[in-house]
């Protein structure tokens, strides 16, 4: 009793970001508020009773964020990568920045996708993924060798062109700048997770 007492008082005693930003009231919101909103929920991405995480942000901006979500929606949905590559990619990426929302929002993705809970659990954990397939491995690999080189050697370069090809790499690259955005979006503004749901990751002090 007494340990897992411990274990809820440590919960609650997490440092949570605190959010940067107020979010527009819909009495307020200007036309092109109401433009972005409405183009996000007409996506591929569906309808939302309240838009949250960078969603939320961008309508501080939402000429920008409608350019953004745009570019999102292509990346995400429209790209040569299957959707189990992307959401890989997406969490490596979100893993790198320790994104909370994105690892919060995508995890499940990247689960219902067909990436393997261990592999999910070794990404998060900042670990090889050494039980994942070949070509998951082949782009953990050329992630990591970008995030701490800022250059890809020839070798990681084809073993992820060999499965990829030129149309793919580059919609690679597009996802990991994509999700790198959005991770420092998130980052940056402090989004929270929806009904306090744990942090992934845990915070600077």
């Amino acid at each position: 009793m007494a340990k897992k007492a411990a274990k809820k008082a440590a919960k609650k005693s997490v440092k949570r970001p605190v959010y940067r930003l107020k979010d527009p009231i819909e009495e307020q919101m200007t036309p092109p508020q109401k433009a972005l909103r409405d183009a996000i929920s007409s996506g591929p991405r569906g309808i939302r009773k309240k838009l949250n995480g960078p969603f939320a942000i961008w309508l501080q901006a939402p000429e920008f964020g409608d350019l953004a979500q745009r570019l999102g929606a292509h990346v995400r949905y429209n790209t040569a990568l299957s959707p189990r590559q992307s959401e890989f990619a997406i969490l490596c990426t979100g893993q790198k920045w320790k994104a909370q929302y994105e690892w919060f929002a995508h995890e499940p993705m990247a689960l219902k996708a067909g990436v393997k809970p261990q592999t999910v659990k070794d990404i998060k954990a900042g670990r090889l993924p050494k039980g994942a397939p070949k070509d998951e491995r082949a782009i953990y690999d050329f992630i990591q060798e970008l995030y701490k080189t800022r250059r890809v050697s020839d070798k990681n370069y084809k073993r992820v062109h060999s499965f990829l090809g030129d149309r793919g790499m580059v919609e690679l690259i597009g996802i990991m700048g994509y999700y790198t955005l959005i991770s420092m979006t998130l980052n940056v503004f402090r989004a929270d997770l929806p009904d306090n749901a744990p942090l992934p990751f845990p915070e600077p002090a």
